[in-house]
């Protein structure tokens, strides 16, 4: 597999660390790795270094730039809401279709191996019709879903495991990356997580913060 997307059941839940966890392991491994992020709200240009389009790069070991963040994240909001409402914020529309060619185009260029991360949730709105999902079914790349483990994450993870498993899109594992501050046990979580879903991979802070 040279192509893998990256989701999440919601935001917040450590999406980008999986991504630069995989980007360096990767590296390490010998590979390749190119690493695009089409969609990003909550983009503050004047912390432009400290954004995820920025944490991608310095993973590659690319140097930090504007240029090189708009070469890999085209679609950018200041607003930390749903991509649709904030660009509507910002008078703006994100081009779905633009989105989905802009990611076969990823794909065609990729040199060995290429990692795409969403944005948001499984589900969550790109305009009045299409969600991220869509992007996904169209793709149709073998993905890894990311999770927290804060209460209501079980329900929320088989959730979008159930919406992903009905498209028949390949799910290559589950990642729980343990939630800052969650009073439900990170090993509870994990476990009943994978009862019914598999491989479950744990992801503790204390690893996460290691990058």
């Amino acid at each position: 597999m040279t192509a893998i997307f990256i989701t999440a059941t919601g935001t917040g839940v450590g999406k980008t660390f999986v991504a630069v966890s995989l980007i360096r392991h990767l590296q390490n491994q010998g590979h390749h790795v190119d690493a695009i992020k089409p969609i990003v709200s909550g983009y503050d240009p004047a912390n432009a270094a400290g954004s995820d389009p920025a944490l991608i790069l310095a993973a590659r070991g690319h140097p930090f730039s504007y240029e090189a963040i708009e070469h890999i994240s085209p679609w950018r909001f200041r607003a930390a809401l749903s991509p649709h409402l904030a660009a509507q914020r910002e008078g703006r529309s994100i081009d779905v279709d633009g989105v989905i060619a802009f990611c076969r185009g990823a794909i065609a260029r990729r040199r060995d191996v290429l990692l795409i991360e969403g944005v948001g949730g499984v589900m969550v709105p790109l305009d009045e019709r299409r969600t991220i999902l869509d992007v996904m079914m169209v793709l149709r790349l073998p993905l890894i879903l990311v999770a927290g483990s804060y209460r209501g994450t079980v329900t929320h993870t088989l959730t979008a495991l159930d919406s992903l498993f009905r498209r028949d899109i390949n799910v290559l594992a589950t990642i729980v990356s343990e939630t800052p501050g969650s009073t439900v046990p990170f090993e509870d979580v994990v476990a009943e997580i994978g009862r019914f879903a598999a491989p479950v991979i744990s992801l503790p802070r204390a690893s996460r913060d290691k990058g």
